[in-house]
């Protein structure tokens, strides 16, 4: 079999490179260091003359190598980099690939800790540029001389809102700039975002991929379709190597090697197992979402709801576009914001708790909690009100959790 299907490649996919003693998935291996019976061949791995070998575990095992090269296969990129968490993946790419003096334009629509993460960026002298990317008008807008690098995500958390992912992509190829996707909330199941022209892509494995709130991960995924070498922040030592491999490796080395934030062969595992029923979770899941979407927007005690899979979404035409489907992260506000706190303890199957891409559903009011230290200024532009709950759908079955917002919101009317 030539090419197999999106599922059979993840559940094979070991089996497909060789498992020692016949396993059907690759092993948990927890060495740390990594012998040689020539040492010869430990300065090669060192070098980068030794293809495949290992000489410490904060640069990787063969359990992660593993999943690296199911990320890669599901994004249909040319190499990954896994960390320990999506945070951890962020951050090596910002810090890796933007020096002091550059610019860095990004979708105002982004996760609270990566909002947190560029003041960081300012402090260390990185120009950080938030715009409303539903329009490539507004990033081209914002684009100076010193622009390096544009960072998107698929769908905004807790918004929903989708930038104009083909518009950007086609505005960063134009200009040479790095264009930076972060798919965690459609994942590849749903969304590739090297269709549209991505440079990277990350994921935070911790969600989707992983997908039963058990494991911490993050992943960087190259596509091959940014030309590195005319990316002025490259590394004189890293431009011995070809072309297409030149950022993913300074990634490697100055965001995995030095800054430390690595994987665990047990949590590779656990993800690499999670993995295996990502596009059966995904379906079920957004079914679900779509449903209750559906189920709130028709009820008397709800205000607004966001979800780019109903068609009063302002975005609704691009999600039907590009995407396979809506996935399992939708919002909504009450009319009677005063009764929030009462009708979320009245529900008994979503779980109270901060994640996302769990097998479980969950929920949380996102003002006084993820965007708390985001302040009222940043959640206004970017449509957070006081009143706003953000839900993550799980697996549960579709009639039980519309029945439970049901008897919930009885309460709100």
């Amino acid at each position: 079999m030539d090419k197999q299907g999106f599922t059979t490649g993840i559940v094979h996919g070991d089996r497909n490179v060789g498992v020692e003693h016949g396993g059907v998935r690759q092993a948990i291996h927890t060495s740390v260091q990594y012998g040689f019976e020539r040492v010869e061949d430990l300065i090669g791995v060192f070098q980068g003359t030794k293809k495949g070998g290992f000489n410490y575990a904060r640069q990787g095992t063969p359990t992660t190598a593993a999943l690296e090269r199911k990320i890669t296969s599901l994004e249909q990129g040319v190499g990954s980099i896994c960390f320990s968490t999506g945070m951890a993946a962020i951050t090596a790419v910002f810090l890796t690939l933007l020096r002091a003096g550059d610019h860095l334009v990004s979708s105002k629509f982004v996760f609270g800790n990566t909002n947190s993460l560029f003041g960081t960026l300012r402090t260390l002298g990185v120009e950080v540029t938030v715009v409303d990317a539903t329009s490539a008008a507004n990033v081209a807008n914002a684009i100076k001389p010193n622009t390096r690098m544009v960072f998107v995500e698929t769908i905004a958390n807790p918004g929903t809102q989708i930038p104009d992912l083909k518009g950007i992509g086609e505005l960063c190829r134009e200009r040479g700039l790095a264009y930076v996707v972060d798919n965690t909330i459609t994942s590849p199941a749903l969304f590739l975002p090297k269709t549209v022209g991505a440079s990277l892509v990350i994921n935070s494995l911790t969600k989707t991929i992983a997908g039963h709130g058990a494991a911490l991960g993050g992943a960087v995924t190259d596509t091959g379709l940014f030309d590195w070498s005319a990316y002025p922040n490259i590394a004189d030592e890293y431009r011995r190597s070809a072309p297409k491999e030149q950022g993913l490796l300074q990634i490697r080395k100055k965001g995995l090697r030095d800054m430390g934030a690595a994987l665990s062969s047990e949590q590779a595992h656990s993800i690499a197992m999670g993995a295996e029923t990502l596009a059966l979770r995904v379906a079920k899941c957004s079914d679900n979402a779509l449903a209750l979407a559906k189920f709130l927007e028709k009820h008397e005690a709800i205000g607004r709801v966001f979800y780019p899979g109903l068609e009063s979404h302002p975005q609704y035409a691009i999600a039907q576009e590009l995407f396979k489907g809506a996935s399992w992260l939708l919002s909504f506000e009450l009319r009677n914001a005063d009764r929030m706190i009462e009708v979320v303890n009245a529900l008994k199957l979503p779980i109270k708790a901060t994640g996302l891409g769990d097998t479980r559903t969950l929920i949380i009011p996102v003002a006084p909690t993820i965007f708390y230290e985001a302040g009222p200024e940043v959640r206004k532009s970017m449509g957070i009100s006081d009143g706003m709950l953000r839900l993550s759908a799980g697996i549960e079955d579709t009639d039980d959790l519309i029945a439970d917002f049901d008897q919930a919101l009885k309460l709100a009317v």
